[in-house]
Formats: structure tokens, sequence, C-alpha cells
């Protein structure tokens, strides 16, 4: 009887865990990073800073261009065109 409430009370756990990562993860509060890189790729997301549950500022590398995007429910502004890296 013992072994059945062990392996009930670790389903459960397991069971928690995973919801609250699919809870954290659709708030945007935790970001599964990117594990394969490829030189190829034109356009890359540097960095992404959520201001809120439903607004975002993201840093978009296009080519050498740095671009500054703001995300919200009503679309996407762009804030800022950083030029080339390193130069303003």
């Amino acid at each position: 009887m013992d072994l059945i409430e062990q392996m009930t009370a670790v389903a459960l756990v397991l069971t928690l865990l995973g919801a609250t990562l699919w809870w954290l993860r659709r708030r945007g509060l935790a970001v599964m990073p990117m594990t394969r890189r490829h030189s190829e790729r034109r356009m890359e997301c540097v960095e992404r800073l959520a201001l809120g549950p439903q607004h975002t500022l993201h840093l978009v590398r296009l080519g050498t261009s740095e671009l500054l995007v703001a995300s919200s429910p009503s679309g996407c502004t762009l804030l800022r065109d950083l030029g080339r890296e390193g130069s303003q």
C-alpha cells in the first residue's frame, strides 16, 4: 500500500510541475533558449523583455542591423532602428 501512495505522490508532483511550467511559458516568464544556432540565419531575436502580461520589447538582429520592436495586443511597433552593430 505504501508503494502505491508514493507513486501517486510522485505523479501528482510531476503533474503540478508540468502545469506550472506550461502556465509560466504561456505568460512569457519561462523561455526555453534555442539550442541550435544556424550561421546562415539572417534574422534572430537577440533579447526579449516582458513589460507586462501582454507587452514585450524585442531586440531583433536583421543582417547587421538591430531593431527595437514593441509588441502588444494591438500590434507591433518599430521603436528604433539601431543601424549597424556598434554604431548609433
